[in-house]
Protein backbone atom coordinates (compact mmCIF):
# COMPACT_ATOMS: atom_id res chain seq x y z
CA UNK A 1 0.00 0.00 0.00
CA UNK A 2 1.57 3.23 -1.01
CA UNK A 3 1.60 6.58 1.11
CA UNK A 4 -0.38 9.68 0.37
CA UNK A 5 1.54 12.46 0.45
CA UNK A 6 0.53 15.49 2.27
CA UNK A 7 -1.27 17.85 0.27
CA UNK A 8 -1.66 21.54 1.05
CA UNK A 9 -5.18 21.98 0.23
CA UNK A 10 -6.23 24.35 -2.86
CA UNK A 11 -6.00 27.82 -1.57
CA UNK A 12 -6.23 30.84 -3.71
CA UNK A 13 -3.17 32.72 -3.28
CA UNK A 14 -2.07 35.91 -4.00
CA UNK A 15 1.42 37.27 -4.31
CA UNK A 16 2.19 39.93 -1.85
CA UNK A 17 2.92 42.65 -4.72
CA UNK A 18 -0.94 41.60 -5.38
CA UNK A 19 -2.09 41.20 -1.80
CA UNK A 20 -0.50 44.56 -0.75
CA UNK A 21 -2.25 46.55 -3.93
CA UNK A 22 -5.85 44.92 -2.66
CA UNK A 23 -5.56 46.19 0.53
CA UNK A 24 -4.45 49.23 -0.60
CA UNK A 25 -7.04 49.71 -3.42
CA UNK A 26 -9.80 48.64 -0.33
CA UNK A 27 -8.33 51.19 1.96
CA UNK A 28 -8.28 54.08 -0.81
CA UNK A 29 -11.61 55.74 -0.80
CA UNK A 30 -14.82 54.90 1.52
CA UNK A 31 -16.67 52.20 -0.63
CA UNK A 32 -16.48 48.82 -2.12
CA UNK A 33 -14.22 48.28 -4.95
CA UNK A 34 -13.89 45.77 -7.56
CA UNK A 35 -11.93 44.34 -10.07
CA UNK A 36 -10.46 40.87 -11.43
CA UNK A 37 -6.98 38.83 -10.57
CA UNK A 38 -4.87 38.61 -12.98
CA UNK A 39 -3.07 34.93 -12.56
CA UNK A 40 0.08 32.88 -12.86
CA UNK A 41 0.33 31.03 -16.12
CA UNK A 42 1.74 28.08 -14.23
CA UNK A 43 -1.07 28.52 -11.56
CA UNK A 44 -4.03 29.64 -12.38
CA UNK A 45 -5.32 29.94 -8.29
CA UNK A 46 -2.22 32.22 -8.37
CA UNK A 47 -3.09 35.86 -8.06
CA UNK A 48 -0.20 38.37 -9.19
CA UNK A 49 -1.54 41.51 -9.86
CA UNK A 50 -5.21 42.88 -9.22
CA UNK A 51 -6.85 45.51 -11.81
CA UNK A 52 -9.82 48.06 -11.52
CA UNK A 53 -12.15 48.71 -14.07
CA UNK A 54 -13.85 51.85 -14.50
CA UNK A 55 -16.30 52.13 -11.99
CA UNK A 56 -19.07 53.38 -9.80
CA UNK A 57 -19.21 52.91 -6.03
CA UNK A 58 -20.22 53.69 -2.84
CA UNK A 59 -20.81 52.19 0.44
CA UNK A 60 -21.75 49.42 -0.25
CA UNK A 61 -21.71 48.50 -3.87
CA UNK A 62 -19.70 48.37 -6.64
CA UNK A 63 -21.11 48.85 -10.37
CA UNK A 64 -18.62 48.29 -13.17
CA UNK A 65 -18.70 50.25 -16.25
CA UNK A 66 -19.29 48.12 -18.87
CA UNK A 67 -17.30 49.85 -21.53
CA UNK A 68 -14.32 49.67 -18.98
CA UNK A 69 -14.74 45.81 -18.86
CA UNK A 70 -14.38 45.48 -22.65
CA UNK A 71 -11.62 47.87 -22.69
CA UNK A 72 -9.99 45.93 -20.18
CA UNK A 73 -10.66 42.21 -21.80
CA UNK A 74 -9.29 44.00 -24.83
CA UNK A 75 -6.26 45.03 -23.44
CA UNK A 76 -5.53 41.72 -21.73
CA UNK A 77 -6.22 40.13 -24.60
CA UNK A 78 -3.76 42.37 -26.97
CA UNK A 79 -1.08 41.44 -24.66
CA UNK A 80 -1.29 37.99 -25.17
CA UNK A 81 -3.35 36.65 -22.18
CA UNK A 82 -5.92 33.98 -22.49
CA UNK A 83 -9.44 35.02 -20.77
CA UNK A 84 -8.69 32.32 -18.27
CA UNK A 85 -5.54 34.37 -16.76
CA UNK A 86 -7.66 37.52 -16.13
CA UNK A 87 -11.40 37.04 -16.07
CA UNK A 88 -12.17 34.02 -13.86
CA UNK A 89 -11.16 35.68 -10.35
CA UNK A 90 -13.38 38.28 -9.46
CA UNK A 91 -12.41 40.35 -6.47
CA UNK A 92 -14.02 42.97 -4.47
CA UNK A 93 -13.96 44.35 -1.16
CA UNK A 94 -16.57 44.84 1.50
CA UNK A 95 -16.45 47.82 3.87
CA UNK A 96 -17.13 46.28 6.79
CA UNK A 97 -16.16 43.30 9.29
CA UNK A 98 -17.57 40.64 7.10
CA UNK A 99 -16.23 38.63 4.20
CA UNK A 100 -19.37 36.51 3.27
CA UNK A 101 -20.97 37.68 0.17
CA UNK A 102 -24.16 39.29 0.01
CA UNK A 103 -27.41 38.11 -2.15
CA UNK A 104 -26.36 40.11 -4.35
CA UNK A 105 -22.40 39.01 -4.44
CA UNK A 106 -24.55 35.81 -4.86
CA UNK A 107 -26.65 36.51 -7.73
CA UNK A 108 -24.16 38.45 -9.59
CA UNK A 109 -21.54 35.41 -9.83
CA UNK A 110 -24.34 33.08 -10.71
CA UNK A 111 -25.83 35.36 -13.34
CA UNK A 112 -22.51 36.78 -15.09
CA UNK A 113 -19.78 33.86 -13.80
CA UNK A 114 -22.40 30.93 -14.16
CA UNK A 115 -21.98 29.65 -17.58
CA UNK A 116 -17.97 29.68 -17.27
CA UNK A 117 -16.04 26.70 -16.94
CA UNK A 118 -14.89 27.74 -13.86
CA UNK A 119 -14.79 31.37 -11.95
CA UNK A 120 -13.94 32.49 -8.60
CA UNK A 121 -15.29 35.04 -6.38
CA UNK A 122 -13.27 36.35 -3.68
CA UNK A 123 -13.96 39.25 -1.35
CA UNK A 124 -12.13 40.85 1.64
CA UNK A 125 -13.07 43.37 4.12
CA UNK A 126 -12.29 46.39 5.14
CA UNK A 127 -11.94 44.24 8.69
CA UNK A 128 -8.87 41.58 6.87
CA UNK A 129 -11.07 39.31 6.94
CA UNK A 130 -11.42 37.48 3.51
CA UNK A 131 -13.41 34.54 1.73
CA UNK A 132 -13.09 32.98 -1.46
CA UNK A 133 -15.55 30.33 -3.59
CA UNK A 134 -14.33 28.36 -6.82
CA UNK A 135 -17.14 27.12 -8.94
CA UNK A 136 -17.56 24.78 -11.35
CA UNK A 137 -19.66 24.90 -14.54
CA UNK A 138 -18.85 21.93 -16.34
CA UNK A 139 -19.48 18.48 -15.82
CA UNK A 140 -21.94 18.09 -12.76
CA UNK A 141 -20.79 21.59 -11.71
CA UNK A 142 -20.28 22.20 -7.72
CA UNK A 143 -18.80 24.77 -5.36
CA UNK A 144 -15.48 24.41 -3.30
CA UNK A 145 -14.52 27.60 -0.71
CA UNK A 146 -10.89 28.20 -0.77
CA UNK A 147 -8.66 29.55 1.78
CA UNK A 148 -7.34 33.05 0.83
CA UNK A 149 -3.54 33.15 1.46
CA UNK A 150 -0.25 35.13 0.48
CA UNK A 151 2.15 33.49 -1.04
CA UNK A 152 5.06 34.76 0.53
CA UNK A 153 7.75 32.01 -1.57
CA UNK A 154 6.70 33.84 -4.56
CA UNK A 155 9.71 36.95 -5.73
CA UNK A 156 7.87 40.00 -5.73
CA UNK A 157 8.56 43.67 -6.26
CA UNK A 158 8.25 45.87 -3.75
CA UNK A 159 5.00 48.42 -3.50
CA UNK A 160 4.28 50.84 -6.25
CA UNK A 161 1.59 53.24 -4.20
CA UNK A 162 1.67 56.07 -6.61
CA UNK A 163 0.81 54.03 -9.23
CA UNK A 164 -1.97 52.30 -7.15
CA UNK A 165 -3.59 55.58 -6.20
CA UNK A 166 -3.50 56.64 -10.29
CA UNK A 167 -5.38 52.81 -11.32
CA UNK A 168 -7.51 53.93 -8.08
CA UNK A 169 -8.44 57.64 -8.95
CA UNK A 170 -8.68 56.60 -12.91
CA UNK A 171 -11.08 53.31 -12.41
CA UNK A 172 -13.49 54.26 -9.41
CA UNK A 173 -16.07 57.31 -9.09
CA UNK A 174 -17.65 57.68 -5.95
CA UNK A 175 -21.36 58.25 -5.82
CA UNK A 176 -22.90 60.54 -3.22
CA UNK A 177 -25.77 57.95 -2.00
CA UNK A 178 -26.56 54.33 -3.40
CA UNK A 179 -28.59 54.28 -6.13
CA UNK A 180 -32.10 53.23 -5.32
CA UNK A 181 -32.28 50.08 -7.91
CA UNK A 182 -28.10 49.37 -7.02
CA UNK A 183 -28.14 45.68 -6.96
CA UNK A 184 -26.24 44.44 -10.04
CA UNK A 185 -22.70 44.89 -9.67
CA UNK A 186 -21.87 43.12 -13.47
CA UNK A 187 -24.71 43.34 -16.26
CA UNK A 188 -26.16 41.13 -18.20
CA UNK A 189 -23.57 41.61 -21.29
CA UNK A 190 -20.67 41.26 -19.14
CA UNK A 191 -21.55 37.79 -18.62
CA UNK A 192 -21.59 36.96 -21.97
CA UNK A 193 -18.27 38.79 -22.61
CA UNK A 194 -16.78 36.80 -19.88
CA UNK A 195 -18.17 33.05 -20.49
CA UNK A 196 -17.95 33.46 -24.27
CA UNK A 197 -13.92 34.37 -24.16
Amino acid sequence: MQKRKNRRPTALRLTPYAWAKLLYLRDAGPGEVGGFGIASPDDLLLIEDVALVRQTVDRTSVVFDDEGVADYFERQVEVGLPPARFGRVWIHTHPGRSALPSAVDEETFRRVFGRCDWAVMAIVARSGASYARLAFGVGPGGELELPVEVAFETAFAGSDRLSWQAEFERSVTLRAEPAEESFSLLDDSLGALIWES
